[in-house]
């Protein structure tokens, strides 16, 4: 007897691949254990490739059961938002722009964007979320998001990538320290003191230029504390644990005890750059990416 695949094999391979445990996923599919074991083997056998290695204690995914996974992941996530897309169609939308974003974009570019864009196109909506670099391009390539704002260096060769921003750096100091607009010239004022950074893991071009600030000056910056939040370096800054320096733009949406001082005579800049993937199929990202000048 032949068979073919039919939805229910994808549905139970991405279930164990997510658990990596049999037992779990059947519960969580509310099957019998060895039925969905059953079912495996036979979506092997039509496949005609080895998905998982299994012994007594473990499972995992082959090589060729991790590229099955991405690829469903990709298909199985394209349906949920065709579906979604559908559906705000049909209720008069023009569609959703699904946009990820570093938190110093939400100063600079996106609100304007948002505003030219219910000017020129009202029934777009959005949807955003705040994320590292990584997750940004992870979620671009899985087709989760259609727009990112990140600041990296280079992406993979199916991602496009144009810079839309270029900002200043900013010393971050408590509002009593001695350092004033009049009597800061260069950053190796502070070179003594603690810094709070952005984790290397938040944006490691952002984390690299920090460092290349301060060694370019003749010295290391001695780092106390690492947060992937604006708010929370602000905060230890206040506290009095240390400096941080920022992109000059993230000054502004905070109400705390820190005042922001223009780094002067530096080569470095924030660059802001927006990521998306070319052959995104979304009509609403064309006509975002026109209003870019893209």
């Amino acid at each position: 007897m032949s068979y073919q695949l039919e939805l229910r094999h994808f549905t139970y391979f991405l279930a164990v691949a997510e658990e990596l445990h049999f037992r779990k996923a059947a519960d969580r599919l509310y099957i019998s254990q060895p039925g969905l074991s059953r079912q495996i083997k036979q979506m092997e056998e039509i496949i005609g490739a080895k998905l998982f290695i299994r012994d007594k204690r473990n499972v995992d995914l082959t090589a060729s059961g991790r590229y099955l996974k991405k690829e469903l992941d990709y298909i199985f996530n394209h349906i949920d938002f065709t579906i979604k897309q559908t559906r705000l169609i049909d209720q008069g939308s023009d569609g959703e722009v699904r946009i990820g974003f570093l938190g110093s974009a939400m100063q600079t570019v996106i609100p304007e964007l948002l505003v030219k864009t219910n000017e020129n196109f009202p029934n777009i909506q959005f949807s955003l979320e705040e994320m590292s670099n990584y997750l940004q391009v992870e979620a671009i390539e899985r087709d989760q998001l259609d727009l990112g704002f990140v600041r990296l260096a280079r992406v993979s060769k199916e991602l496009k990538m144009k810079t839309i921003f270029k900002d200043t750096f900013s010393l971050v100091l408590p509002e009593d320290h001695h350092l004033n607009i009049d009597n800061f010239k260069s950053i190796d004022q502070v070179s003594h003191e603690n810094f709070i950074l952005f984790s290397s893991r938040y944006s490691s071009l952002y984390y690299d230029k920090i460092m290349s600030i301060c060694e370019d000056k003749g010295f290391t910056p001695k780092v106390s504390h690492k947060s992937v939040h604006g708010q929370t370096i602000y905060k230890l800054v206040e506290s009095g644990l240390g400096v941080a320096i920022v992109p000059s733009s993230l000054q502004y949406g905070f109400d705390l005890g820190v005042k922001f001082l223009e780094i002067p005579k530096i080569p470095q800049k924030a660059v802001l750059s927006v990521i998306w993937k070319e052959n995104n199929r979304n009509p609403a990202l064309q006509q975002l990416l026109n209003l870019m000048n893209i």
